[in-house]
């Protein structure tokens, strides 16, 4: 009879006692035999071996003898130990035997005899609870008795811990040596499901479903069974376990409301101070409107707790107001607009989003801050020129040219050519309901004039350029895969660029665009329309010879389509092919509303047939999934490669099951006649390999296993011997230089990790200086050759140098941001690693040459005696003074340097002088740290300095506004000049800092002072006095402009033509007259030209000439689509002959716009006779003016010249300007 490892155990009692903790269930006890004791074996529990010490012994007291009596011989020291436990209620079920009950004298007498302790009971009848003292010799017997004695009389319980599933590797510990431990000593039954049946989350499909949030991970229900006690400290065990794997954890506050985010994202500094030096992670995600922390556990909740209760703080403290903007102005709300006003003015904006046709703007923030919030939306809001450029023709038109602009990038590239303007298109999601498309631009005015020109020019080489034609969008992959040399071709030789529509759209229209920007395209419509038609003719054939399409409906019951699926959608890809010339749809979607039992096919005839064929083979085989999947086949392997095979946490076995669907089963357990046979000689163990699943499917999977066998076999290793300290740069950061060998190679190569216990240790025994490499013969012998010269160049370039500077200076090492250590690691070429600690020493690494981590180290020892050399001196002074001191981008404080001897570096300026930084508590101490020498110059230079600005004065004196130009010069000139003479500020109404210098002294007597004509001077009194002095010097005498004012109306529709692009208004200044306009018209002065192929072209004249033949006169009414409604300007005249003289030059500008009205477009067929036309200096192009009375623009930018007047003006000038135009031998005959 053959009998087992352990049943030898017990045999020869190599145990060295009976079983503890004999099973509860089994009603046979083997008899209880005397322990032998083994020779050297030493018990660290044992009381015999090591007395306790603890108060609870004990130790009978013994006589005082003397050395020399009869009992100085060998004595045996006799010791007693006791304990209580107390029990609050006893339950014998599970002390009975044979199902007969028991009591309590004879479980304490079974337990007694088994341990050899001695047991007393006492039963508290108020309490209902017995204490049992127990007493022995040993304290390892003692130990054993409680544990029985409270297994014996405690009820029998099941408790269940949800471990995160990331933590069961752990709690089962190597080879199960964790879970062992705890179930040998809390004697507790503990189940964990395998990996392919345990439920998770929920869901028992045989995988651990992947989580789509890190703070969801799914957790595997482990049973813990066994007396209460025991079941108790074997939960607190695994607890323990798990705790020490889930010390980092991720959070998410979702759901933040929209107007409370801006808030939120704002105080991002205070979030952090709630961690307490915690490590935590914060990410912002904006259209979730969700926070994600991850971090610390303790960090972490303190930050979510944090950011909580400012979100409900904020819901009960926010108040709004909403008012209506243009949807256009919309655009300068978006973006790091938000971040900008909630930072000026305490208040968030939520604007709309770009699809939604409301106007309405909300401006969040308190009650008090609602005011500036306001203020500040509106300055963004009107901050920058926004135009709208209507797309020309009607609306089908318009989308082609839109489809254009953005398949080719035109926006992106409209901005790069005129800086400063940002250019939008409608939105996409508008596009197919819009009545009308734009194109939005918006910046400075000059530039987006100039943007709006360079569209205006692309739309007109865009009339009659495109083209759309019908193709089945399913044939649209095919055509490009097959012809893509001769859509090269199209564009190359026919100037056409064609545009298919994105995949996923499923549309069948494709854009053919005559390429404007090319250098050989032709004006001309007739030959952009050939070739379009060229173009498409061919494209038509493409998709004729592709494949003829057909659709196909097949009846199939819902209840199988997730079959014709399959999982992620594996099936359906395969069936559809890598092509994806096929369209399937299903149920619903196949557009059938009678039913959903239904798949509708779309696609080439051949493919729709093989389609709906292979679809109801799977459908069959679905409904006979069982028949099917219990196809299995066993083979063996050699027992050596199964864990190769199966791979890390099963990672090689579960591609296998995932890719074919199968299940793989390895069975490696020895049988009794291979242990036999083993003892004998040495053999190749076999392990048993079943498959199951569908037959090809089986059949593919053994395939591959006995190929990767195959592989396994021609294997080996070699263990090469490499100092530790080269292994860092032999493995690359994050792995990438020992990756890229190992997959150049098809090797394994394993470096030593820590040789701590647990998981820091390799599954090899690799010693410090040992590295394994595994694989093929071949790539063994390669990958060693390449490491083996990797580490002859390490051993030149990784030489390491440390040392250590005094913490205090690794800030300045470091610099701001690194600049300081980058700046040396880059001149080095060293590897510098520093090792911050909380002591007053810091230890710092450099690595690298010997010449680069020499020069490294000297760099940074340099900068660490600096650090020694320097003082701190702290200054007293008032935060109303920072701002000036410090100066417009810090240049003032950066120049206070420079001169007090400091570094012109402005990184080595950082640190030097440290005024309270914005989110900081208010106060006044200014921190001074550096050099002696400089910072005693520093602190000199401020006190002066601030004494200086103690004794400042704010004066005001009445400047008129038309002079203070002319005061503070081109570029700031003048009074940048008169600022340093008399060492004063001076702040004109309009400027930055106007608002923030504080209110005159002498406001009282300047109260009846117009605020656009006081100017604020600060500075000592003196200096004030004497920059005054100067300014009324320097402003010429102004009369009161308000000594004549009228009020006269302009129609929105005449404004462009009265004002003349301004020039209106410089004639107006000439004659000392003022004009405010109570509003602007919003849409464009001149209509657009309109598109060619709509408009009749007239011949010119007789002659059919190639050139008059190309020539274009199409005329337009101006005032039909202009904006009604009328602005009223405001005249302020310095008398009366003046406004006078200005309300008859603008009735008259008005007369003359009224006479306005015709525009004509002629374009010529080239710019060469356009010299001709403007004449010398303009001449020519004057006199058609005067004599025609009608106003001519001559473009610079194409060939079209643009006539406005009355229809027999422009008639009159278009007639003029052909006969400058015509070549010299008509105007001859002529």
């Amino acid at each position: 009879m053959a009998l087992t490892a352990a049943d030898l155990q017990r045999r020869h009692e190599l145990e060295g006692a009976p079983d503890p903790f004999p099973s509860l269930g089994d009603s046979t006890s083997a008899p209880v035999r005397p322990s032998v004791p083994t020779n050297g074996e030493i018990h660290v529990d044992s009381q015999e071996a090591f007395p306790s010490l603890a108060p609870s012994t004990a130790t009978a007291k013994q006589p005082v003898t003397s050395a020399w009596g009869a009992a100085a011989g060998p004595r045996i020291k006799s010791t007693t130990i006791s304990d209580s436990i107390t029990l609050s209620a006893i339950d014998l079920s599970s002390a009975s035997k044979d199902g007969k009950p028991t009591t309590l004298s004879e479980v304490m007498k079974q337990v007694m005899t088994k341990f050899k302790v001695k047991i007393d009971a006492s039963t508290n009848q108020k309490t209902k609870q017995t204490t049992f003292f127990l007493k022995s010799e040993s304290q390892k017997e003692l130990d054993k008795a409680k544990r029985s004695l409270t297994a014996l009389l405690s009820p029998v319980i099941s408790s269940v811990i949800n471990a995160p599933a990331s933590t069961i590797s752990t709690v089962i510990g190597p080879k199960g040596a964790t879970l062992k431990h705890i179930r040998d000593q809390t004697s507790v039954k503990i189940d964990i499901p395998r990996k392919d049946v345990a439920p998770a989350n929920g869901h028992s499909n045989g995988h651990v479903a992947v989580p789509e949030d890190e703070d969801e991970e799914p957790t595997i229900p482990i049973t813990v069974t066994g007396p209460q006690p025991l079941v108790t400290e074997a939960q607190a065990m695994l607890n323990a376990i798990i705790a020490t794997k889930t010390s980092k954890v991720t959070q998410r506050v979702r759901d933040i409301p929209a107007h409370i985010l801006p808030f939120v994202k704002a105080r991002r500094t205070f979030f952090e101070q709630a961690a307490q030096g915690g490590e935590v992670n914060m990410n912002l995600n904006s259209p979730a409107r969700e926070i994600t922390v991850s971090g610390d556990r303790e960090a972490v909740v303190r930050v979510v707790e944090a950011i909580k209760s400012t979100i409900e703080s904020l819901l009960s403290s926010l108040t709004s107001f909403k008012i209506q903007l243009q949807k256009r102005q919309h655009r300068l709300l978006a973006g790091k607009a938000i971040d900008e006003i909630i930072a000026k003015s305490k208040c968030a904006v939520i604007i709309p989003a770009p699809e939604d046709p409301s106007e309405e703007v909300i401006v969040w923030g308190l009650g008090t801050d609602l005011a500036s919030g306001m203020q500040a939306v509106m300055e963004k809001a009107n901050s920058q020129y926004i135009h709208e450029f209507p797309l020309p023709g009607p609306i089908s038109l318009s989308r082609q040219y839109l489809t254009y602009m953005t398949r080719v990038g035109y926006p992106k590239t409209l901005s790069i050519a005129h800086p400063g303007v940002s250019v939008y298109t409608t939105p996409e999601a508008l596009v197919s309901n819009a009545a009308v498309l734009h194109v939005e631009l918006i910046g400075e005015k000059p530039a987006v004039d100039g943007a709006v020109r360079q569209v205006s020019e692309l739309m007109g080489k865009l009339i009659g350029a495109t083209k759309e034609i019908q193709i089945d969008w399913l044939l649209h992959r095919v055509i490009q895969g097959k012809n893509a040399k001769k859509f090269k071709t199209f564009h190359e030789a026919q100037n056409v660029r064609v545009f298919f529509p994105p995949e996923t759209a499923e549309q069948s229209s494709v854009l053919l665009v005559y390429d404007p920007t090319s250098p050989n395209a032709s004006p001309n419509p007739v030959e952009k329309g050939k070739h379009l038609d060229d173009v498409g003719a061919e494209l038509l054939k493409m998709a004729r010879d592709a494949a003829d399409v057909k659709s196909k409906s097949i009846s199939v019951e819902k209840r199988w389509h997730d079959a014709v699926v399959g999982q992620g959608g594996t099936t359906l890809n395969a069936i559809i092919g890598e092509d994806k010339t096929l369209s399937i749809k299903l149920g619903a979607d196949a557009g059938d509303a009678s039913t959903e039992d239904i798949i509708l096919i779309r696609g080439a005839s051949t493919d729709v047939e093989r389609v709906a064929k292979e679809i109801l083979q799977i459908v069959e085989d679905a409904k006979n999934d069982e028949i099917v999947n219990s196809y299995s086949v066993d083979f063996e392997i050699d027992r050596e490669y199964v864990g190769r095979i199966v791979g890390a946490g099963g990672a090689g076995v579960n591609r296998i099951r995932d890719q074919l669907g199968v299940k793989v089963d390895f069975n490696d357990e020895e049988s009794e006649k291979e242990k036999e046979g083993k003892k004998k000689k040495a053999t190749h163990l076999k392990a048993k390999v079943k498959i199951t699943g569908r037959k090809e499917n089986v059949e593919e999977a053994k395939k591959r296993i006995l190929n990767q066998v195959e592989r396994l076999a021609d294997e080996t290793s070699e263990v090469l011997k490499i100092p530790h300290q080269y292994h860092s740069g032999l493995i690359g950061q994050g792995g990438k230089y020992v990756t890229r060998l190992e997959e150049k190679y098809g090797v394994k190569i394993t470096f030593p990790r820590d040789m701590g216990e647990g998981e820091g240790r390799t599954r090899e025994n690799l010693k410090a200086d040992e590295v394994l490499v595994k694989g093929g013969r071949k790539g063994v012998a390669s990958a060693k050759g390449e490491l083996m010269e990797a580490v002859e160049f390490e051993k030149e370039n990784n030489n390491v140098i440390k040392f250590s500077v005094p913490t205090r200076a690794v800030a300045r090492i470091l610099g701001k941001g690194g600049a300081s250590i980058n700046d040396i690691k880059d001149s080095t070429n060293a590897q510098i690693d520093i090792d911050k600690g909380a002591d007053d020493a810091t230890n710092i690494t450099c690595r690298g040459t010997k010449k680069g981590i020499a020069a490294a180290k000297a760099a940074i020892l340099e900068i660490a005696n600096q650090v020694s050399e320097e003082i701190t001196v702290v200054l007293n002074i008032e935060p109303k003074y920072h701002r000036t001191i410090i100066g417009a981008g810090g240049q003032g404080l950066r120049d206070l340097i420079v001169r007090c001897g400091g570094p012109t570096d402005p990184r080595l300026q950082a640190g030097l002088v440290r005024f309270p930084r914005q989110g900081e508590a208010v106060s006044d101490e200014v921190q001074l740290r550096g050099d002696k020498t400089v910072v005693k110059k520093l602190q000199a230079e401020l006190e002066k300095i601030v004494t200086v600005l103690r004794d400042r004065v704010v004066l005001g004196v009445e400047i008129p506004v038309a002079q203070h130009r002319a005061l503070i010069g081109r570029g700031g000139q003048h009074l940048n000049d008169l600022q340093s003479r008399t060492g004063t500020q001076v702040q004109f109404p309009g400027s930055r800092s106007y608002h923030q210098t504080g209110e005159p002294e002498n406001a009282e007597d300047l109260k009846d002072v117009d605020a656009t004509n006081l100017v604020k001077v600060a500075g000592p009194r003196a200096a004030c006095e004497k920059a005054i002095e100067e300014l009324k010097a320097s402003a010429r005498p102004a009369p009161a402009l308000e000594s004549a004012q009228a009020v006269i109306k302009v129609p929105f529709k005449y404004h462009h033509f009265v004002t003349q692009q301004g020039q209106l208004f410089r004639t107006l200044r000439s004659f000392g007259v003022h004009v405010d306009q109570s509003g602007v018209p919003t849409k464009p002065g001149i209509p657009p030209q309109p598109p060619r192929d709509g408009v009749v072209t007239a011949r010119i004249d007789d002659e059919a000439d190639g050139a008059a033949a190309e020539t274009q006169w199409q005329v337009v009414s101006n005032y039909e689509e202009a904006e009604e409604g009328d602005s009223e300007w405001t005249l302020r005249a310095r008398d009366q002959a003046g406004l006078e003289r200005a309300q008859e030059t603008i009735r008259g500008a008005i007369e003359h716009a009224k006479e306005m009205t015709h525009i004509g477009f002629l374009t010529l067929p080239d710019r060469s006779s356009f010299p001709r036309i403007v004449g010398a200096k303009g001449a020519n192009v004057a006199r058609l003016r005067v004599e025609s009375g009608a106003d001519i623009t001559v473009s610079r930018e194409n060939t079209t010249v643009v006539i406005i007047g009355s229809e027999n003006a422009i008639e009159t000038a278009k007639e003029a300007i052909l006969r400058i135009a015509a070549p010299r031998s008509r105007r001859q005959n002529d």
